[in-house]
């Protein structure tokens, strides 16, 4: 425990021990508290560490602890059970972690609850169904930071976790997806219903087949990222929001390129069918640029919520919006 969280504990305690059926509660509490702080530890994995791989880390965990990935290549994946866990590489470029997956899902499957990742790669998770994740999400809330997801069949997959949010940030999703299954694609990023996702600063570029970002969480914000097909990337839609939901996408650049599969946008919006509240969808400050000899909308909004785009730069054969909606 912090020495300033202590500080205030041990006031709490001063004035509360003078109110006498306080007092028991008190000592439990403190006991409780103490104990928790005492169990949280740093668990190290590498050569010569205690722990030779990251699974050998997870299997050991307790709740709190922090997990420390020296640098290397690992091959190797991971259940992680327990919750507020920090995996921490030493870099993307440092700590590389590649199949096999487990249990048929992903490299790291994030179990617990408050679960943050951070500084490495995860990379070429395969599977027979085609859909092998970098991290499979099952848990709480999830917070990836300066992550790698190279050559995965979906970089991040999460189903329905209600209520719960993931937040990627500052992180790459290069050359993942897939439409080699016949259950559907693979994507960059792909969570099914979940409260929030937000991803920011963050860059997508050589999407294979799937989309670079899949979402049908009740509100997804894209902010700031830079998400591209490039000269030979054959991703579907920059982003696809199927069932609706708050949208706000804001500050990108976003490109598609001569072989994207498919032409008619880069965002599209309820083409599964609407079945989520969608209070607002805002567009705002993206430089949308279409590389190849085709059109297409910046936007393409099927639900009834009116759209508003302001402040876009359209370049090459770019269009605005497709359906109801605003443009300024």
């Amino acid at each position: 425990m912090q020495p300033a969280r202590l500080a205030r504990l041990a006031r709490f305690i001063r004035m509360a021990v003078k109110i006498p059926c306080l007092e028991g509660v008190l000592i439990a509490l403190t006991i409780a508290a103490l104990s928790g702080a005492a169990s949280a530890a740093t668990l190290k994995v590498g050569p010569g560490k205690p722990f030779p791989a990251p699974s050998a880390a997870a299997a050991a965990a307790h709740n709190g602890d922090r997990i420390e990935i020296a640098p290397g290549s690992y091959t190797d994946c991971s259940v992680w059970k327990a919750n507020d866990l920090t995996i921490e590489g030493a870099g993307a470029d440092a700590t590389v972690i590649s199949g096999p997956v487990c249990e048929g899902k992903g490299l790291f499957i994030a179990r617990g609850k408050n679960i943050v990742v951070h500084g490495l790669t995860l990379a070429n998770a395969h599977v027979g169904e085609f859909n092998g994740a970098g991290i499979r999400a099952e848990g709480g809330d999830l917070t990836v930071r300066h992550v790698r997801f190279l050559n995965n069949e979906d970089g991040i997959l999460a189903g329905s976790l209600p209520g719960r949010t993931i937040t990627v940030s500052e992180s790459e999703f290069i050359g993942n997806g897939t439409c080699a299954g016949s259950g559907g694609c693979a994507h960059g990023v792909y969570v099914g219903r979940i409260g929030l996702l937000r991803i920011d600063r963050s860059r997508f570029f050589g999407t294979k087949e799937g989309h670079h970002i899949k979402s049908r969480a009740e509100r997804t914000e894209v902010t700031g990222c830079d998400i591209a097909d490039g000269a030979s990337g054959t991703a579907s839609f920059s982003i696809d929001i199927p069932n609706g939901g708050a949208v706000l996408i804001s500050g990108n650049r976003i490109q598609k390129g001569p072989r994207s599969q498919n032409h008619s946008a880069a965002i599209m919006i309820g083409a599964e069918g609407v079945n989520q509240p969608t209070p607002a969808i805002v567009v705002e400050r993206n430089v949308f640029l279409v590389e190849g000899t085709y059109y297409s909308y910046l936007v393409n909004n099927k639900t009834a919520t009116e759209a508003l785009l302001r402040q876009n730069v359209l370049q090459g054969n770019a269009r605005a919006l497709r359906g109801d909606g605003t443009v300024r």
